[in-house]
């Protein structure tokens, strides 16, 4: 047990970093971006990914927690926005993600849906999500659902991500925190630090790693096109230059 994580009871090890990261891995804690989904002032979606953040600190991750407040919708307003260059920016400092939505009419809200939208898949050359790992949670006011935490998978899915086995949904969320917005102990609670643990492994097998994993036989094979083409037109364009 410890001072800020009050309801892990048994022993939290930090993941063996020597057991999971490559040879050349140089040691730096996991770097993890936290999103949410809602604005309400007493946002569970929000709670819960900063329980989630405490679990993270514990196990020796750097965290960082967006605040999609004042985010503009997408296309509003041009890329250069101060809120729309933050999130970017921290999607490229990360090297894994929690994603926590509430479920509103059987899917992710338009709060959280927007932050995704303004992650391009590529931007300069760059995929500010590729290769990343990813952990996906939900919150609903009613009964447990797995709407979101699917939907988020299809989402992790398209924009090149890492997402992992295990996921974490909770359901009745207004009977899972005290006044203090901190999780109450319960399976769920468990349920999250087991997601958190795993996403922190995941995180160093994978990185150092990721542009390998997510190499494309189609890619390559359209670069090499490209770069042919390219040649060919040089060569066509040589000899005219030359006359010249």
């Amino acid at each position: 047990m410890t001072a800020d994580l009050p309801h892990v009871t048994h022993n939290l090890p930090a993941p063996c970093q020597g057991a999971l990261a490559g040879s050349d891995d140089d040691g730096h804690p996991p770097r993890i971006l936290l999103l949410y989904g809602s604005l309400r002032p007493q946002s569970f979606s929000r709670k819960l990914a900063l329980e989630a953040e405490r679990v993270l600190q514990h196990l020796g991750a750097e965290t960082r927690v967006f605040d999609p407040a004042e985010l503009p919708m997408l296309d509003s307003v041009p890329a250069d926005h101060p809120k729309v260059q933050e999130i970017r920016a921290l999607s490229l400092w990360s090297e894994g993600q929690v994603w926590v939505s509430p479920e509103r009419h059987g899917t992710i809200t338009g709060v959280f849906k927007n932050q995704i939208d303004w992650l391009p898949l590529e931007e300069g050359g760059v995929r500010p999500t590729q290769g990343r790992t990813l952990a996906v949670l939900q919150v609903s006011g009613g009964s447990q659902s797995f709407n979101v935490v699917n939907a988020l998978r299809v989402l992790g899915r398209w924009m090149r991500m890492v997402t992992i086995p295990n996921q974490s949904s909770v359901p009745k969320a207004w009977q899972e925190f005290d006044a203090a917005g901190r999780m109450k102990p319960s399976p769920f609670y468990d349920r999250v630090v087991d997601v958190m643990e795993e996403l922190v492994k995941f995180t160093y097998l994978v990185r150092g790693r990721s542009d390998y994993l997510v190499d494309r036989y189609s890619e390559r094979k359209g670069a090499a096109e490209a770069r042919a083409l390219v040649a060919a037109s040089e060569a066509v364009e040589s000899p005219g230059a030359a006359k010249a």
